[in-house]
């Protein structure tokens, strides 16, 4: 029950998030689901993350809600452990996230840090890559795609 509710939680974003996927296999990506997440590799969306957003440049994959849009099926394996301490942050503070995230970045930038870097959330991200046992795509790890952005 307490699953349902974190997908129900996060179903806004991830309602968007399924549009860009659907957008990237329409032109050109691949699907996939791993652990309940859906991923989109490539396509058009690929593109907009190959140029890059203000603040953190070209990034390799983004999560919105439970989709992870990577730029190839390689940066989704690379990102993995990464993406998915995102979805993690979309469970629990949902939709609020799209606020939060942003102003979590101006408040590292206000503090003379960078809005990407010293993002609490992205510092999250990557303290849970620094902690993973392994990096997804290894031999010998759970995972089949991912790492961080």
């Amino acid at each position: 029950m307490l699953r349902v509710l974190l997908y129900l939680w996060a179903l806004p974003v991830t309602l968007f998030g399924m549009l860009v996927a659907v957008v990237a296999r329409s032109s050109g990506g691949t699907l996939l689901r791993v652990d309940g997440v859906l991923e989109a590799a490539g396509g058009w969306p690929a593109r907009v993350l190959r140029r890059g957003f203000p603040f953190s440049g070209a990034v390799a994959a983004i999560t919105l809600g439970h989709v992870v849009v990577g730029v190839s099926l390689d940066a989704l394996s690379a990102t993995r452990v990464h993406e998915r301490a995102h979805v993690r942050q979309f469970e629990r503070w949902g939709v609020l996230l799209l606020v939060l995230y942003p102003l979590a970045g101006l408040l590292a930038w206000v503090r003379g840090g960078h809005p990407y870097r010293d993002n609490v959330f992205e510092r999250e991200a990557r303290a849970a890559e620094s902690a993973a046992p392994f990096k997804a795509g290894r031999p010998g790890s759970a995972g089949t795609h991912s790492t961080g952005r």
